[in-house]
């Protein structure tokens, strides 16, 4: 089973060539390029020199030897249906297709897109599920042009009254089946969000067994303390990781264990960056090695 992590902030300080360098020598097997600042208006990626740009990314990192097993869109999909926020929701479309045709350049299986849950869930489900599946289904046309899959992520949100985290779109295992169970299994797939489970009260070993082989196709893997949504390496807060990587096991998973944890980095200086890779490399080689056995 390969590894694979993201390139958000570590990347955004020392450059992207510099980031595929340093998860090559740390021992991943791919990356995951994080599209995040797709949602400033000077990226390149949103310039006519997109492709350019991401051809010459391809390159690099097949030179390193380095694979791109998936991509993650910019996000949120969608604000509050307001005035103000009218060009943001209609810009964000266009970007997030951006994204799939960027992340097809780069030779991704699937591109990471968050569902749509602007409004209070747990008051809004049957809305929302019915929204989300329209969109999930606008991008299928797309899915198939680009020849790259759509990979549906599990959400949380913030009670509006008390303010600690609740469920969201996907956050529940029977809620993440019925949406994938809602979509052409040919061009979408379901990413489980390791930490965003715990963070709703769910057993990412279970919500694994629940979604199964055939759904299951991508993992964003960190870990959180069950407050907040901590994005750090594994095995440093809350999460059971080898219960996580046996049930992998369990439903034969033929995905990549993707980490997106680089908060771990945060408040380091860039000279520590390496030492701090390779650490990462090796949980993420722990878990693979243990879903694999």
């Amino acid at each position: 089973m390969k590894t694979s992590t993201q390139t958000d902030l570590i990347a955004n300080r020392i450059g992207l060539e510099n980031t595929l360098r340093l998860y090559k020598e740390a021992g991943f097997d791919c990356y995951d390029l994080s599209l995040f600042d797709m949602l400033k208006d000077d990226c390149v990626f949103n310039s006519p020199a997109y492709l350019d740009e991401a051809k010459r990314i391809r390159a690099f990192a097949d030179s390193l030897g380095l694979p791109c097993n998936q991509a993650h869109a910019p996000f949120p999909s969608s604000k509050t249906d307001i005035p103000e926020n009218a060009e943001f929701n209609a810009v964000i479309i266009e970007r997030i297709v951006r994204a799939m045709e960027i992340a097809s350049v780069l030779g991704a299986k699937a591109i990471v897109v968050h569902p749509k849950h602007e409004v209070f869930y747990l008051q809004n489900q049957s809305a929302l599920k019915e929204k989300n599946v329209a969109f999930y289904r606008s991008l299928e046309p797309c899915a198939k042009k680009f020849g790259i899959k759509v990979a549906v992520e599990n959400m949380w949100q913030r009670n509006p009254i008390g303010g600690h985290i609740v469920d969201s779109a996907c956050a529940r295992p029977e809620d993440f089946i019925e949406m994938m169970d809602a979509l052409n299994p040919e061009y979408f797939v379901a990413c489980l969000d390791i930490g965003h489970a715990v963070l709703c009260s769910h057993d990412p070993a279970d919500f694994i067994r629940a979604l199964g082989h055939n759904r299951l196709h991508a993992l964003h893997v960190h870990d959180v303390d069950g407050i907040a949504d901590l994005h750090t390496m594994p095995f440093l807060e809350k999460v059971d990781f080898l219960s996580v990587a046996d049930a992998l096991k369990e439903i034969d998973y033929d995905g990549e264990i993707t980490l997106e944890a680089n908060n771990f980095y945060r408040n380091m200086p860039a000279e520590v960056y390496p030492e701090a890779v390779r650490m990462m490399a090796a949980a993420a080689r722990f878990i693979a090695n243990r879903a694999s056995n």
